[in-house]
Protein backbone atom coordinates (compact mmCIF):
# COMPACT_ATOMS: atom_id res chain seq x y z
CA UNK A 1 0.00 0.00 0.00
CA UNK A 2 1.35 3.55 -0.75
CA UNK A 3 2.54 5.48 2.25
CA UNK A 4 0.13 8.38 2.98
CA UNK A 5 3.01 10.80 3.54
CA UNK A 6 4.68 9.94 0.21
CA UNK A 7 3.18 12.24 -2.50
CA UNK A 8 4.99 10.37 -5.27
CA UNK A 9 3.07 7.24 -4.40
CA UNK A 10 -0.15 8.96 -5.48
CA UNK A 11 1.14 9.18 -9.07
CA UNK A 12 0.12 6.24 -11.27
CA UNK A 13 2.76 3.97 -12.73
CA UNK A 14 3.72 4.08 -16.39
CA UNK A 15 1.86 0.83 -17.04
CA UNK A 16 -1.33 1.94 -15.31
CA UNK A 17 -1.39 5.22 -17.22
CA UNK A 18 -0.77 3.37 -20.48
CA UNK A 19 -3.79 1.23 -19.67
CA UNK A 20 -6.08 4.28 -19.62
CA UNK A 21 -8.79 3.99 -22.35
CA UNK A 22 -7.66 7.20 -24.08
CA UNK A 23 -4.19 5.77 -24.68
CA UNK A 24 -5.41 3.25 -27.25
CA UNK A 25 -6.38 6.03 -29.64
CA UNK A 26 -3.12 7.88 -29.01
CA UNK A 27 -1.09 4.75 -29.78
CA UNK A 28 -3.02 4.30 -33.01
CA UNK A 29 -2.26 7.87 -34.05
CA UNK A 30 1.26 8.41 -32.73
CA UNK A 31 2.66 4.90 -32.17
CA UNK A 32 3.49 2.97 -29.00
CA UNK A 33 7.04 4.34 -28.67
CA UNK A 34 5.99 7.99 -28.77
CA UNK A 35 3.13 7.46 -26.30
CA UNK A 36 5.38 5.69 -23.78
CA UNK A 37 7.92 8.51 -24.05
CA UNK A 38 5.18 11.10 -23.48
CA UNK A 39 3.85 9.25 -20.44
CA UNK A 40 7.32 9.01 -18.89
CA UNK A 41 8.04 12.67 -19.59
CA UNK A 42 4.71 13.75 -18.08
CA UNK A 43 5.22 11.66 -14.96
CA UNK A 44 8.79 12.97 -14.59
CA UNK A 45 7.53 16.56 -14.70
CA UNK A 46 4.89 15.78 -12.10
CA UNK A 47 7.47 14.27 -9.76
CA UNK A 48 9.59 17.42 -10.05
CA UNK A 49 6.55 19.59 -9.33
CA UNK A 50 5.68 17.53 -6.27
CA UNK A 51 9.28 17.69 -5.11
CA UNK A 52 9.13 21.47 -5.26
CA UNK A 53 5.68 21.36 -3.65
CA UNK A 54 4.40 23.36 -6.62
CA UNK A 55 1.52 21.02 -7.42
CA UNK A 56 -0.72 18.36 -5.99
CA UNK A 57 -0.80 14.86 -7.40
CA UNK A 58 -3.15 14.90 -10.43
CA UNK A 59 -5.67 12.17 -11.15
CA UNK A 60 -5.25 9.74 -14.01
CA UNK A 61 -7.83 11.52 -16.19
CA UNK A 62 -5.88 14.76 -16.03
CA UNK A 63 -2.59 13.02 -16.70
CA UNK A 64 -4.04 11.26 -19.76
CA UNK A 65 -5.33 14.59 -21.10
CA UNK A 66 -1.94 16.21 -20.48
CA UNK A 67 -0.21 13.36 -22.34
CA UNK A 68 -2.54 13.93 -25.30
CA UNK A 69 -1.74 17.66 -25.35
CA UNK A 70 1.98 16.90 -25.09
CA UNK A 71 1.82 14.55 -28.08
CA UNK A 72 -0.22 17.01 -30.14
CA UNK A 73 2.39 19.71 -29.47
CA UNK A 74 5.32 17.42 -30.23
CA UNK A 75 3.84 16.20 -33.52
CA UNK A 76 2.55 19.59 -34.67
CA UNK A 77 4.54 20.82 -37.70
CA UNK A 78 6.95 23.67 -37.14
CA UNK A 79 6.24 25.09 -40.60
CA UNK A 80 2.62 26.22 -40.33
CA UNK A 81 0.15 28.22 -42.41
CA UNK A 82 -0.47 31.74 -41.08
CA UNK A 83 -2.60 34.74 -41.94
CA UNK A 84 -0.22 37.32 -43.38
CA UNK A 85 -1.81 40.63 -42.37
CA UNK A 86 1.46 42.54 -42.13
CA UNK A 87 0.79 44.61 -45.23
CA UNK A 88 3.79 43.09 -47.02
CA UNK A 89 2.57 40.89 -49.86
CA UNK A 90 5.84 39.10 -50.68
CA UNK A 91 6.99 38.68 -47.09
CA UNK A 92 10.33 36.86 -46.95
CA UNK A 93 9.71 35.58 -43.41
CA UNK A 94 6.22 34.36 -44.29
CA UNK A 95 7.02 32.40 -47.44
CA UNK A 96 7.00 35.05 -50.20
CA UNK A 97 4.79 34.19 -53.20
CA UNK A 98 1.76 31.94 -52.84
CA UNK A 99 1.51 29.27 -55.51
CA UNK A 100 -1.32 29.24 -57.99
CA UNK A 101 -3.78 26.37 -57.68
CA UNK A 102 -2.46 24.76 -60.86
CA UNK A 103 1.11 24.91 -59.49
CA UNK A 104 0.08 23.28 -56.22
CA UNK A 105 -1.68 20.51 -58.15
CA UNK A 106 1.42 19.97 -60.29
CA UNK A 107 3.57 19.59 -57.18
CA UNK A 108 1.18 17.07 -55.64
CA UNK A 109 1.16 15.04 -58.85
CA UNK A 110 4.93 14.55 -58.91
CA UNK A 111 5.10 13.99 -55.15
CA UNK A 112 2.82 10.99 -55.16
CA UNK A 113 3.90 9.24 -58.38
CA UNK A 114 7.10 8.63 -60.37
CA UNK A 115 7.75 11.37 -62.92
CA UNK A 116 9.75 12.06 -66.06
CA UNK A 117 12.17 14.31 -64.16
CA UNK A 118 15.25 13.29 -66.15
CA UNK A 119 13.72 11.01 -68.74
CA UNK A 120 13.12 11.85 -72.39
CA UNK A 121 9.79 10.15 -73.16
CA UNK A 122 10.08 10.71 -76.91
CA UNK A 123 13.62 9.37 -77.26
CA UNK A 124 13.43 6.77 -74.46
CA UNK A 125 16.70 7.98 -72.98
CA UNK A 126 18.04 10.07 -70.14
CA UNK A 127 16.83 13.66 -70.28
CA UNK A 128 17.78 17.04 -68.86
CA UNK A 129 15.59 18.38 -66.05
CA UNK A 130 15.92 21.89 -67.47
CA UNK A 131 13.99 20.71 -70.54
CA UNK A 132 10.76 21.05 -68.55
CA UNK A 133 11.11 24.83 -68.36
CA UNK A 134 13.57 25.73 -71.14
CA UNK A 135 11.03 26.02 -73.94
CA UNK A 136 8.53 28.00 -71.87
CA UNK A 137 11.12 30.48 -70.66
CA UNK A 138 12.54 30.95 -74.15
CA UNK A 139 9.03 31.58 -75.47
CA UNK A 140 8.21 34.11 -72.73
CA UNK A 141 11.53 35.99 -72.71
CA UNK A 142 12.93 35.61 -76.20
CA UNK A 143 16.15 34.13 -74.80
CA UNK A 144 18.24 31.56 -76.67
CA UNK A 145 18.46 29.27 -73.64
CA UNK A 146 17.60 29.02 -69.97
CA UNK A 147 18.48 27.14 -66.81
CA UNK A 148 17.27 27.22 -63.22
CA UNK A 149 18.91 26.88 -59.79
CA UNK A 150 17.58 27.04 -56.24
CA UNK A 151 17.46 30.85 -55.82
CA UNK A 152 18.71 34.04 -57.42
CA UNK A 153 21.72 34.33 -55.10
CA UNK A 154 22.75 30.89 -56.38
CA UNK A 155 22.24 32.09 -59.96
CA UNK A 156 24.55 35.06 -59.39
CA UNK A 157 27.11 32.84 -57.68
CA UNK A 158 27.04 30.23 -60.45
CA UNK A 159 27.36 32.65 -63.34
CA UNK A 160 30.28 34.46 -61.67
CA UNK A 161 32.02 31.22 -60.79
CA UNK A 162 31.60 30.01 -64.37
CA UNK A 163 32.45 33.16 -66.31
CA UNK A 164 34.72 35.15 -63.99
CA UNK A 165 36.77 32.73 -61.90
CA UNK A 166 40.03 34.48 -60.86
CA UNK A 167 39.12 37.47 -63.04
CA UNK A 168 37.58 40.90 -62.54
CA UNK A 169 33.93 41.91 -62.75
CA UNK A 170 33.11 45.58 -63.23
CA UNK A 171 30.14 46.82 -61.18
CA UNK A 172 28.95 50.32 -60.32
CA UNK A 173 29.55 51.26 -56.70
CA UNK A 174 25.89 52.30 -56.48
CA UNK A 175 24.77 48.74 -57.25
CA UNK A 176 26.67 46.83 -54.56
CA UNK A 177 23.47 45.80 -52.85
CA UNK A 178 22.80 43.76 -49.74
CA UNK A 179 19.79 41.43 -49.83
CA UNK A 180 17.99 39.82 -46.90
CA UNK A 181 20.00 37.90 -44.34
CA UNK A 182 23.07 40.12 -44.85
CA UNK A 183 23.98 38.50 -48.20
CA UNK A 184 25.97 41.05 -50.13
CA UNK A 185 26.91 41.13 -53.80
CA UNK A 186 30.63 41.69 -52.99
CA UNK A 187 30.61 38.68 -50.64
CA UNK A 188 28.93 36.42 -53.19
CA UNK A 189 31.39 37.59 -55.81
CA UNK A 190 34.34 36.82 -53.57
CA UNK A 191 33.04 33.34 -52.70
CA UNK A 192 32.48 32.67 -56.39
CA UNK A 193 36.17 33.29 -57.04
CA UNK A 194 35.71 36.58 -58.90
CA UNK A 195 37.32 39.90 -58.07
CA UNK A 196 35.12 42.96 -57.75
CA UNK A 197 36.15 46.07 -59.66
CA UNK A 198 34.06 48.97 -58.33
CA UNK A 199 33.53 52.00 -60.54
CA UNK A 200 31.86 55.37 -60.09
CA UNK A 201 30.38 56.67 -56.87
CA UNK A 202 27.34 55.73 -54.81
CA UNK A 203 25.04 58.11 -56.66
CA UNK A 204 26.72 58.70 -60.03
CA UNK A 205 28.47 56.36 -62.46
CA UNK A 206 29.42 57.28 -66.03
CA UNK A 207 30.43 55.28 -69.11
CA UNK A 208 34.00 56.55 -68.82
CA UNK A 209 34.24 54.88 -65.40
CA UNK A 210 33.63 51.51 -67.02
CA UNK A 211 36.02 52.27 -69.91
CA UNK A 212 38.85 53.21 -67.56
CA UNK A 213 38.33 50.02 -65.52
CA UNK A 214 38.73 47.67 -68.49
CA UNK A 215 41.95 45.63 -68.51
CA UNK A 216 43.20 42.20 -69.66
CA UNK A 217 41.83 40.58 -66.47
CA UNK A 218 38.27 41.81 -67.01
CA UNK A 219 35.82 38.90 -67.36
CA UNK A 220 32.53 40.73 -67.75
CA UNK A 221 30.54 43.87 -67.03
CA UNK A 222 27.68 43.41 -64.59
CA UNK A 223 24.65 45.53 -63.78
CA UNK A 224 22.66 44.89 -60.60
CA UNK A 225 19.10 46.16 -60.42
CA UNK A 226 18.54 48.10 -57.19
CA UNK A 227 15.27 46.32 -56.45
CA UNK A 228 15.39 46.72 -52.66
CA UNK A 229 16.22 50.42 -52.34
CA UNK A 230 16.11 53.64 -54.33
CA UNK A 231 18.61 56.47 -54.81
CA UNK A 232 17.07 59.83 -55.71
CA UNK A 233 18.34 63.31 -56.39
CA UNK A 234 21.70 63.98 -58.04
CA UNK A 235 22.17 60.61 -59.74
CA UNK A 236 23.48 59.12 -62.96
CA UNK A 237 23.58 55.58 -64.33
CA UNK A 238 24.67 54.19 -67.66
CA UNK A 239 21.92 52.74 -69.92
CA UNK A 240 22.05 49.01 -70.57
CA UNK A 241 22.47 49.55 -74.31
CA UNK A 242 25.72 51.48 -73.80
CA UNK A 243 27.10 48.94 -71.36
CA UNK A 244 26.25 46.09 -73.73
CA UNK A 245 27.91 47.90 -76.62
CA UNK A 246 31.04 48.55 -74.54
CA UNK A 247 31.22 44.93 -73.38
CA UNK A 248 30.75 43.51 -76.88
CA UNK A 249 33.30 45.90 -78.38
CA UNK A 250 35.83 44.40 -75.95
CA UNK A 251 34.76 40.79 -76.46
CA UNK A 252 33.08 40.56 -73.04
CA UNK A 253 29.63 39.44 -71.93
CA UNK A 254 27.26 41.94 -70.33
CA UNK A 255 25.29 40.43 -67.44
CA UNK A 256 22.32 41.82 -65.53
CA UNK A 257 20.90 40.71 -62.17
CA UNK A 258 17.26 41.81 -62.09
CA UNK A 259 16.66 40.50 -58.58
CA UNK A 260 12.91 40.18 -58.05
CA UNK A 261 12.13 39.80 -61.75
CA UNK A 262 8.79 39.90 -63.58
CA UNK A 263 7.70 38.66 -66.99
CA UNK A 264 5.01 41.26 -67.63
CA UNK A 265 4.62 45.02 -67.73
CA UNK A 266 3.17 45.62 -64.26
CA UNK A 267 1.97 49.09 -65.21
CA UNK A 268 -0.76 47.44 -67.32
CA UNK A 269 -2.27 46.35 -63.99
CA UNK A 270 -1.87 49.75 -62.33
CA UNK A 271 1.34 48.79 -60.54
CA UNK A 272 4.75 50.52 -60.67
CA UNK A 273 6.86 49.60 -63.69
CA UNK A 274 9.66 47.10 -63.19
CA UNK A 275 12.27 45.95 -65.76
CA UNK A 276 11.68 42.57 -67.38
CA UNK A 277 14.13 39.98 -68.74
CA UNK A 278 12.62 40.51 -72.20
CA UNK A 279 13.54 44.20 -72.11
CA UNK A 280 17.04 43.48 -70.81
CA UNK A 281 17.75 40.98 -73.58
CA UNK A 282 16.36 43.35 -76.20
CA UNK A 283 18.85 45.98 -75.04
CA UNK A 284 21.78 43.67 -75.70
CA UNK A 285 22.23 41.97 -72.32
CA UNK A 286 23.86 38.57 -72.79
CA UNK A 287 22.75 36.93 -69.55
CA UNK A 288 19.94 37.85 -67.14
CA UNK A 289 19.11 36.29 -63.77
CA UNK A 290 16.04 36.78 -61.56
CA UNK A 291 13.95 35.15 -58.83
CA UNK A 292 11.04 32.77 -59.24
CA UNK A 293 9.28 33.40 -55.93
CA UNK A 294 8.92 37.18 -55.96
CA UNK A 295 7.11 39.16 -58.64
CA UNK A 296 7.06 36.10 -60.90
CA UNK A 297 4.74 34.46 -58.36
CA UNK A 298 6.21 30.96 -58.43
CA UNK A 299 8.38 28.73 -56.21
CA UNK A 300 11.80 29.66 -54.84
CA UNK A 301 14.18 29.50 -57.78
CA UNK A 302 16.90 31.43 -59.58
CA UNK A 303 16.34 31.65 -63.33
CA UNK A 304 19.12 32.35 -65.84
CA UNK A 305 18.30 33.29 -69.43
CA UNK A 306 20.38 34.50 -72.35
CA UNK A 307 22.94 33.39 -74.90
CA UNK A 308 23.03 29.68 -75.57
CA UNK A 309 26.81 29.42 -75.32
CA UNK A 310 26.89 31.12 -71.90
CA UNK A 311 24.02 29.03 -70.53
CA UNK A 312 25.83 25.96 -71.84
CA UNK A 313 29.00 26.87 -69.91
CA UNK A 314 26.98 27.43 -66.75
CA UNK A 315 25.25 24.06 -67.07
CA UNK A 316 28.60 22.30 -67.46
CA UNK A 317 29.91 23.78 -64.21
CA UNK A 318 30.00 20.97 -61.58
CA UNK A 319 28.40 23.37 -59.11
CA UNK A 320 25.25 23.37 -61.22
CA UNK A 321 24.43 19.95 -59.76
CA UNK A 322 25.00 21.30 -56.25
CA UNK A 323 22.56 24.16 -56.86
CA UNK A 324 19.97 22.39 -59.01
CA UNK A 325 16.29 22.32 -58.12
CA UNK A 326 14.16 19.28 -57.34
CA UNK A 327 11.06 17.88 -59.05
CA UNK A 328 8.66 19.86 -56.84
CA UNK A 329 10.23 23.20 -57.78
CA UNK A 330 10.29 22.30 -61.46
CA UNK A 331 6.65 21.21 -61.42
CA UNK A 332 5.55 24.41 -59.67
CA UNK A 333 7.69 26.62 -61.89
CA UNK A 334 6.48 25.01 -65.13
CA UNK A 335 2.84 25.38 -64.05
CA UNK A 336 3.43 29.03 -63.06
CA UNK A 337 5.13 29.85 -66.35
CA UNK A 338 2.24 28.32 -68.28
CA UNK A 339 -0.10 30.87 -66.68
CA UNK A 340 1.84 33.63 -68.43
CA UNK A 341 0.77 32.24 -71.79
CA UNK A 342 -2.73 33.58 -71.00
CA UNK A 343 -1.91 37.11 -69.81
CA UNK A 344 -5.55 38.25 -69.85
CA UNK A 345 -6.31 35.65 -67.13
CA UNK A 346 -3.18 36.22 -65.06
CA UNK A 347 -4.63 38.65 -62.50
CA UNK A 348 -7.22 36.01 -61.53
CA UNK A 349 -5.06 32.90 -61.59
CA UNK A 350 -1.76 34.14 -60.15
CA UNK A 351 -2.12 34.86 -56.40
CA UNK A 352 0.72 37.39 -56.27
CA UNK A 353 -0.79 39.55 -59.00
CA UNK A 354 -4.30 39.08 -57.61
CA UNK A 355 -3.25 40.35 -54.18
CA UNK A 356 -1.19 43.22 -55.56
CA UNK A 357 -4.06 44.47 -57.71
CA UNK A 358 -6.80 44.43 -55.05
CA UNK A 359 -8.34 47.88 -54.80
CA UNK A 360 -8.56 49.91 -51.61
CA UNK A 361 -12.36 49.97 -51.96
CA UNK A 362 -12.51 46.17 -52.11
CA UNK A 363 -10.25 45.80 -49.07
CA UNK A 364 -12.18 48.45 -47.08
CA UNK A 365 -15.46 46.65 -47.79
CA UNK A 366 -13.87 43.47 -46.45
CA UNK A 367 -12.69 45.33 -43.34
CA UNK A 368 -16.16 46.73 -42.68
CA UNK A 369 -17.66 43.22 -42.88
CA UNK A 370 -15.16 41.88 -40.37
CA UNK A 371 -15.30 44.89 -38.03
CA UNK A 372 -18.42 43.97 -35.97
CA UNK A 373 -17.18 40.39 -35.50
CA UNK A 374 -13.78 41.62 -34.30
CA UNK A 375 -15.40 44.19 -32.00
CA UNK A 376 -17.60 41.52 -30.42
CA UNK A 377 -14.64 39.17 -29.84
CA UNK A 378 -12.42 41.90 -28.37
CA UNK A 379 -15.06 44.07 -26.68
CA UNK A 380 -13.56 43.96 -23.17
CA UNK A 381 -9.95 44.03 -24.28
CA UNK A 382 -9.42 46.29 -27.29
CA UNK A 383 -11.00 49.03 -29.35
CA UNK A 384 -11.28 48.00 -33.00
CA UNK A 385 -11.59 50.45 -35.89
CA UNK A 386 -10.95 50.54 -39.64
CA UNK A 387 -8.34 52.88 -41.10
CA UNK A 388 -6.64 53.49 -44.42
CA UNK A 389 -3.08 52.23 -44.70
CA UNK A 390 -0.38 51.46 -47.26
CA UNK A 391 0.75 47.98 -48.27
CA UNK A 392 4.16 47.20 -49.71
CA UNK A 393 5.13 44.66 -52.32
CA UNK A 394 8.02 43.21 -50.28
CA UNK A 395 11.05 40.96 -50.80
CA UNK A 396 13.05 43.91 -52.11
CA UNK A 397 10.59 44.64 -54.92
CA UNK A 398 9.79 48.30 -55.69
CA UNK A 399 10.75 49.50 -52.18
CA UNK A 400 9.68 53.11 -52.65
CA UNK A 401 6.16 52.28 -53.83
CA UNK A 402 3.15 51.74 -51.57
CA UNK A 403 -0.31 50.39 -52.39
CA UNK A 404 -3.46 51.99 -50.89
CA UNK A 405 -5.18 49.54 -48.54
CA UNK A 406 -7.32 49.28 -45.40
CA UNK A 407 -6.62 47.73 -42.03
CA UNK A 408 -8.20 46.75 -38.73
CA UNK A 409 -6.65 48.79 -35.91
CA UNK A 410 -6.67 47.16 -32.45
CA UNK A 411 -5.85 49.36 -29.45
CA UNK A 412 -5.83 47.72 -25.99
CA UNK A 413 -8.25 49.17 -23.46
CA UNK A 414 -7.21 50.25 -19.98
CA UNK A 415 -3.70 50.28 -18.64
CA UNK A 416 -0.75 48.13 -19.62
CA UNK A 417 0.72 50.07 -22.53
CA UNK A 418 3.24 48.09 -24.52
CA UNK A 419 2.79 45.00 -22.40
CA UNK A 420 -0.93 44.85 -23.18
CA UNK A 421 -0.18 45.36 -26.86
CA UNK A 422 2.38 42.54 -26.87
CA UNK A 423 -0.12 40.28 -25.08
CA UNK A 424 -2.75 41.05 -27.71
CA UNK A 425 -0.38 40.30 -30.57
CA UNK A 426 0.69 37.06 -28.88
CA UNK A 427 -2.93 35.95 -28.46
CA UNK A 428 -3.44 36.24 -32.22
CA UNK A 429 -0.19 34.34 -32.89
CA UNK A 430 -1.42 31.50 -30.65
CA UNK A 431 -4.58 30.88 -32.68
CA UNK A 432 -4.85 27.58 -34.64
CA UNK A 433 -3.91 29.55 -37.74
CA UNK A 434 -1.62 32.28 -36.33
CA UNK A 435 -2.45 35.83 -37.35
CA UNK A 436 0.59 38.02 -38.01
CA UNK A 437 0.12 41.79 -38.11
CA UNK A 438 2.36 44.73 -37.33
CA UNK A 439 2.75 46.90 -34.24
CA UNK A 440 2.64 50.59 -35.10
CA UNK A 441 1.72 53.79 -33.23
CA UNK A 442 0.54 51.96 -30.11
CA UNK A 443 -1.79 49.62 -32.00
CA UNK A 444 -1.87 46.16 -33.57
CA UNK A 445 -2.69 46.66 -37.25
CA UNK A 446 -4.03 44.01 -39.59
CA UNK A 447 -3.68 45.05 -43.24
CA UNK A 448 -6.34 42.98 -45.03
CA UNK A 449 -4.81 43.08 -48.52
CA UNK A 450 -3.66 39.45 -48.26
CA UNK A 451 -6.76 38.12 -46.46
CA UNK A 452 -8.73 35.86 -48.81
CA UNK A 453 -10.04 33.35 -46.27
CA UNK A 454 -12.48 35.73 -44.58
CA UNK A 455 -14.55 32.97 -42.97
CA UNK A 456 -11.48 31.20 -41.60
CA UNK A 457 -10.26 34.40 -39.97
CA UNK A 458 -13.63 35.18 -38.39
CA UNK A 459 -14.31 31.63 -37.21
CA UNK A 460 -11.28 31.52 -34.94
CA UNK A 461 -11.81 34.90 -33.28
CA UNK A 462 -13.83 33.10 -30.61
CA UNK A 463 -10.75 31.05 -29.71
CA UNK A 464 -8.69 34.06 -28.62
CA UNK A 465 -7.24 33.65 -25.13
CA UNK A 466 -7.01 37.17 -23.72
Amino acid sequence: MPHPDNPYARLPSVDSLLAHPDMAGLKERYGHTAVVAAVRAELAERREALKAQADSAPDTERLAADCRRRLEAEFAPSLRPVFNLTGTVLHTNLGRALLAESAAEAVLAVLTRPSSLEYDLAGARRGDRDDHIDGLIRQLTGAEAATVVNNNAAAVFLLLNTLAMRKEVIVSRGELIEIGGAFRIPDIMSRAGAKLREVGTTNRTHLKDYVEALNPRTALIMKVHRSNYAIEGFTATVPEEQLAELAHKNGLPFVEDLGSGTLIDLSVHGLPKEPTPQQALAKGTDLVCFSGDKLLGGPQAGILVGRKDLIGKIKRNPLKRVLRVDKMTLAALEATLRLYRSPELLSRRLPTLRLLTRTEAEIRTLAQRILPKAQAALNAHAEVTVESCRSQIGSGSLPADRLPSACLVLKPKGRGGGRALDHLAQAFRELPIPVIGRLEDGALRFDLRCLEDEAGFIDQLGLLRL
